[in-house]
């Protein structure tokens, strides 16, 4: 009822407006009103254009609108308002729908809109319509800006989107059925902008500086216009044809003459002498039917070499997401009279407009000041009219402002943007393609028009030419673009048409590098490489280069020269010594370490003056926690801190060698070799390696892909196919690689085509590669088994100079004795019950290399057991939840056994007799009652390790917690202490519930993440050795951008990790790089509709950072019991540092006494080397080695609903992250260094009150 009220409302409207009799339009007095009341119901009319469509049946346009506007012009408000309301009611259908409909009810609302939009276009094919639009347009430019109002700026848009609007409405090709050289709607719309001046008028406003506010209307409105046409039609037109085009076409014609009567001879030969009513029924000998007979051939006989068993079975239908894409419409050839027009149009527009438009467009586009997707109508109007240019008569002024590297950089950017969108997008895949194939056709016609240049007459631009191509191939990213779109091509998603493009785009590349590397000897070019520096393994100790001697002797000749100069230091020295370098990217934490190492050099040195020097200068730099001593410090008190310096092992780091480096695929040889950063070289370019990377199977099925329509491509796309192929097959001698069946069958296809004659070029190539395959056949037997399969280099090089007989890939074999071992030991042991057969089975094999996998693969093979899950290593204390009255009470009698021990928890669960996790033995002593509150089992700390220091020296870590040890603790300290143990004693409880060493006992964290971080650091390190380190460092900045992305946006998603170069793409085909991104948590495709990995959205930032932090290759990993920082942990400091005197020490304590009693009566104190520096060293290390991290451009999300992640990838991931590299890093530094930082905070404030 509602939508009949709503019909009739607008009925009476439009009976409103008025009526026309004859050619003569009478407007109703309310027919302001009444248009205001058309665009008040179009703005609320619903999802099914209603409104819309009632307006397009009843033709107001035709009947009302365009009537109006043409014979009532004068009545401006009138006007307008008809103008806006025919902006409206033009717009096309997709920006009514947002896009096409998938459902049919909303597609017929769809289509019904299109069809009204057709027949207002044809409407608009009227010269008095547009004779009234340029006139009105024609006065308002005429107005200065200063005379234009707000209304005329806006009736001059409406103006221009209308005809907009109108040029996008697409032809029916069921109404129009127009040959070539016909008028079409389209034709006839564009001769009344012809013959009304509005094309001059967009002219005007392309080349006034005024109007430059309108670039991009006039910019779309000019594409549209020459939608249908192509650059080659319009320099043709009316001109006669060269003799190169005739040649073309008699060529041509001849091919199709001479395939006609190859046919009509064949079916000749195949017609019978006599003829017969029957075909006859013949038996093939042989040829097995369905059942056990031959099969019986009833058709004539000359047509059974096409017998085949598939006749008669219904075509097998393709899956929509395997078809082809589709092409786009074909071109048509326009009228002579709108060619001849639109040709004058190029002409001038080109002399007068293009390089203003052109360049006022790319700032729109570059500042985002245009609309999304408007880049392809700069991309279109490149590609256009350059071409347009380079046939009517070459001249580079002409076409100045898009021949420069500038726009090289632009259309590829956008390459690789629309290819990343073409994956993540899936459902507008087909037009990501479209608007690639665009930017592909823009690229290939910047290369058409350079080489256009190289062939000018003129010097000067030839030289302009050079400097282009000097860049071009130069940069990397445009050397490699065709590389990559070859390789990333896609039959289902890109036309046949962009692989034509891309083929021939790659062809010109070829041949203009080639030339250009002709001319010169050496040609340098950009290149990445890898900047490595090597470091000397662990960190030795300072001492065990000098020996207690010779550090007393130093010691006493630098007191000796320093009291002879009365501590006094000379101007010039005091000006020269700069403890620290203000231009230097590294943070000034890291330099007050080095300055104190800078120190100790000079005291070493047994330069005093020097020494005393860059102490006091350090001073004056970080005053701050008297890092350096106090600012009224005495000599004597110096003296001692240099002494306390020379003693210390302070933290070094070997200065990178910037000598070594190495190319992305160089194999990684040296261990010592730690990844620094991917940086840009130069390295002299060879044609013939840079070709080598086209011979790839990936890159050639492109190429044959399109060889298969030989017959429909033109003779220079064929010529460009072959060429390639020869550069592979004879210049690079890989003509195995083309020895695969199916190139074989094109190749039969191609020499028994009847027209084989004019293609001579492929024939002549086809023979070769055969008489080169029956050649290698005659020496190699494994020939014609090798043609099922496609080969890269490694096979290829097999196949003609020999297999290797390399068996270090295979598995370990098992010989009888041992499979008749592992079978009696397996019977023995099955009964028993025993928690973990395998675990029992591996100490009694012979065999002591045989691993758990081995074994169970080995049990499973010999049919002992189904399944491999049944030998699945179970989880202690995840089984036992109930506590019985026994083990009540042996709990009980544990914990009164050992209540007064350093470790009452670890004694605990080493007896237990049912083994449980910390946590739950916690809650039960907790329940129980024996225990108040959980810090009552924390491990107690041994004051007496952290007094032993070496003999020979000390690490800076001991440095400072000698100097603090003896002092009392206040209360606040103790607090943060046992916050921390609390902290790190819950991690240690989740740590033990997740242990599966046979004993139960627990293992420190710092073992623990020693030996997880080998593990990962193992299979690095070996990927390294295998060259794959680029592929580590692009796994790395991937997970770092997810990471930060995550942090960003607070959201979680699955991202893909999309390969875009050969290197990468030929890792994750590896098994053991696939290996480690499932330790590291990745997730592999889950079905056949994913392609790439995955990175799961469970998986947090700090996870991610740490997987990334793990990736780096490190040389100087803990050993034994050293943390990470290279010094020893305190259980074995012992055996690795010897101690330092007891007069050595009363020294150092005497003069710290000192220097507390001077300052303050409290319980204050100095720390001379700070702590600060270490544990901020230590956090700073892992945010470096965070940012160092250099990110491509692009990294592309994936849009699908992912939401499920499988349980192991999940474990794998928290696993990981808790014991991280990054994370232990943080956790390893004890609390006493933490202490000693907060009273040094807490003595400052202090001091300050």
């Amino acid at each position: 009822m509602d939508l009949f009220r709503m019909n009739c409302e607008i009925l009476a409207t439009c009976s409103a407006l008025g009526y026309l009799e004859g050619n003569t339009y009478h407007k109703e007095v309310d027919c302001v009103e009444s248009v205001k009341d058309l665009i008040r119901y179009l703005r609320h009319e619903d999802d099914t254009r209603d409104v819309r469509q009632q307006l397009g049946e009843s033709q107001i346009i035709q009947n009302d609108l365009l009537p109006i506007i043409t014979q009532h012009r004068q009545d401006k408000v009138l006007f307008d308002g008809c103008i806006r309301l025919m902006v409206n009611l033009t717009q096309p259908a997709m920006l009514c729908f947002g896009k096409v409909p998938d459902d049919p009810v909303f597609r017929h609302h769809f289509l019904q809109v299109t069809s009204h939009l057709q027949a207002y276009k044809e409407a608009f094919a009227s010269e008095s319509v547009f004779g009234v639009l340029s006139e009105t347009l024609y006065n308002l430019l005429q107005l200065d800006w200063e005379q234009r109002q707000e209304e005329d700026n806006l009736l001059i848009e409406r103006i221009l989107l209308l005809v907009r609007n109108v040029l996008h409405v697409p032809a029916d090709p069921c109404e129009e059925k127009k040959v070539d050289d016909d008028a079409s709607i389209h034709d006839r719309l564009l001769w009344a902008i012809h013959m009304s001046g509005f094309d001059d008028l967009v002219k005007f406003v392309a080349s006034a500086q005024s109007e430059q506010q309108w670039s991009m209307h006039v910019l779309e409105i000019i594409s549209l216009m020459f939608r249908d046409q192509t650059p080659e039609a319009l320099v043709s037109a009316g001109q006669a044809r060269s003799t190169e085009e005739q040649q073309r076409d008699s060529q041509e014609l001849e091919a199709l003459r001479q395939k006609e009567h190859a046919e009509k001879r064949s079916r000749t030969l195949q017609r019978g002498t006599r003829h017969s009513r029957f075909g006859g029924s013949f038996v093939v000998q042989g040829l097995k039917s369905i059942g056990d007979k031959d099969v019986i051939y009833h058709r004539n006989i000359h047509n059974f070499k096409n017998y085949t068993h598939d006749v008669g079975k219904a075509v097998r239908r393709v899956p929509r997401r395997n078809r082809q894409a589709q092409e786009s419409k074909d071109k048509r050839r326009s009228a002579l009279n709108v060619r001849l027009f639109l040709r004058e149009f190029c002409v001038d527009f080109l002399e007068n407009c293009y390089n203003r438009l052109m360049y006022l467009v790319k700032e729109s586009l570059i500042r985002e000041q245009t609309q999304q997707h408007d880049e392809t109508y700069y991309l279109w109007a490149l590609s256009f009219f350059m071409a347009f240019n380079r046939g009517n008569g070459f001249r580079a002024d002409l076409v100045s402002e898009t021949m420069s590297i500038r726009a090289f950089h632009f259309i590829e950017r956008n390459i690789t943007n629309y290819y990343e969108m073409m994956l993540t997008d899936r459902k507008e895949a087909t037009s990501w393609s479209r608007r690639m194939h665009l930017a592909l056709k823009a690229y290939q016609e910047l290369l058409l028009t350079v080489n256009e240049m190289d062939h000018s007459h003129d010097e000067s631009i030839r030289q302009s030419c050079s400097v282009i191509k000097s860049n071009i191939f130069y940069m990397m990213e445009y050397r490699e673009i065709f590389l990559t779109l070859l390789r990333k091509y896609d039959e289902t998603r890109q036309p046949q048409s962009y692989l034509k493009d891309l083929v021939e785009s790659t062809h010109l590349f070829l041949r203009m590098l080639e030339r250009f590397c002709k001319g010169r000897k050496n040609l340098m070019v950009q290149k990445k490489r890898i900047k490595r520096k090597k470091t000397s393994g662990a960190k030795k100790p300072l001492a065990a280069e000098t020996s207690p001697e010779d550090l007393a002797d130093t010691l006493k000749i630098v007191e000796e020269e320093l009291k002879s100069t009365g501590f006094q230091l000379s101007g010039a020295l005091t000006e020269s010594i700069v403890p620290f370098d203000a231009t230097s990217e590294t943070p000034l934490e890291e330099q007050r370490t080095e300055a104190m190492v800078r120190v100790q050099d000079a005291l070493l040195a047994r330069l005093g003056p020097e020494a005393l020097a860059l102490l006091r200068a350090a001073r004056e730099v970080w005053p701050e926690g008297d890092v350096f001593g106090s600012a009224d410090v005495e000599p004597e008190e110096e003296l001692e801190l240099l002494k306390q310096i020379l003693h210390a092992n302070l933290p070094r780091s070997s200065p990178p060698e910037t000598g070594v480096e190495e190319d992305d695929d160089a194999a990684l040889e040296l261990e010592e070799e730690e990844l620094e950063s991917v940086q840009i070289s130069e390295t002299e370019f060879n044609f013939l390696d840079f070709i080598k990377k086209f011979a790839n199977p990936s890159i050639v099925r492109p190429y044959l892909l399109l060889l298969k329509s030989y017959s429909k491509n033109t003779p220079h796309t064929n010529h460009c196919i072959v060429r390639m192929l020869y550069r592979l097959a004879v210049s690079l001698k890989m003509d195995a690689q083309l020895f695969q069946l199916s190139v074989f069958h094109l190749f039969n296809k191609i020499l028994s085509d009847p027209a084989a004659a004019a293609y001579k070029e492929l024939v002549t190539f086809a023979k070769y590669v055969l008489n080169r395959f029956f050649s290698l056949a005659a020496q190699n037997s494994k020939a014609y088994v090798e043609l099922l399969f496609w080969k890269n280099v490694g096979a290829v090089r097999e196949m003609t100079e020999g297999y290797s007989k390399d068996e270090n890939g295979k598995k370990p074999t098992w010989t009888e004795e041992e499979e008749l071992e592992l079978r009696n030991l397996y019977v023995e042991h099955h009964n028993s019950e025993v928690p973990d057969i395998v675990e029992t089975l591996l100490p009694l094999l012979s065999n002591t290399t045989r691993t758990r996998r081995q074994v169970v693969t080995q049990l499973v093979h010999m049919g002992l057991v189904e399944n491999a899950k049944e030998l699945k290593k179970q989880k202690k204390g995840t089984q036992i939840v109930l506590w019985t009255e026994e083990q009540e009470e042996e709990l009980q009698i544990l914990y009164e056994e050992y209540k007064d021990s350093d470790d009452v928890l670890g004694n605990i669960l080493k007896k237990l007799t049912a083994k449980r996790s910390r946590a739950r033995v916690v809650d039960k002593l907790l329940s129980m009652g024996m225990v108040s509150e959980r810090r009552e089992l924390y491990k107690k700390r041994s004051r007496s390790s952290q007094a032993k220091s070496s003999e020979k020296g000390m690490t800076e870590e001991e440095f400072l917690s000698g100097l603090t040890q003896e002092f009392p603790d206040d209360p606040v300290d103790r607090d943060d202490e046992e916050d921390e143990s609390e902290e790190s004693e819950k991690e240690e409880e989740e740590e033990q519930e997740r242990e599966e060493s046979q004993n139960g006992r627990r293992s420190h964290s710092l073992q623990s993440t020693v030996e997880r971080r080998a593990d990962v650091g193992t299979m690095v390190s070996t990927l390294h050795q295998e060259g794959m380190s680029g592929p580590l460092l692009w796994l790395q900045n991937c997970l770092n951008k997810t990471a930060l992305d995550r942090e960003e946006d607070g959201l979680s998603q699955p991202v893909p990790l999309v390969p875009l170069s050969e290197e990468n793409e030929d890792a994750m085909e590896n098994k053991r790089f696939q290996k480690l991104l499932r330790k590291l948590g990745m997730r592999a495709p889950a079905n056949e509709q994913e392609t790439f990995w995955r990175i799961p959205a469970k998986i947090s930032s700090s996870q991610l950072r740490s997987a990334a932090a793990a990736l780096s290759l490190r040389v100087d990993e803990p050993k034994g019991g050293e943390d990470l920082d290279g010094h020893g942990s305190p259980t074995k400091e012992p055996q690795e540092e010897t101690e330092v005197s007891g007069e050595q020490r009363a020294q150092a304590l005497r003069a710290l006494l000192l220097e507390r009693k001077r300052k303050h009566h409290t319980t204050e104190y100095i720390v001379p080397v700070s702590d600060v520096a270490s544990t901020e060293e230590i956090d700073g290390t892992v945010e470096r080695s965070q940012e160092k991290t250099s990110a491509k451009r692009s990294r592309v999300l994936d849009d699908d609903d992912d939401d499920e992640e499988k349980e192991d990838d999940s474990t794998i991931a928290m696993d990981l992250d808790k014991n991280s590299d990054a994370d232990s890093d943080k956790e390893e530094i004890s609390a006493p260094v933490k202490r000693r930082r907060k009273m040094v905070l807490i003595d400052e404030e202090e001091d300050e009150d």
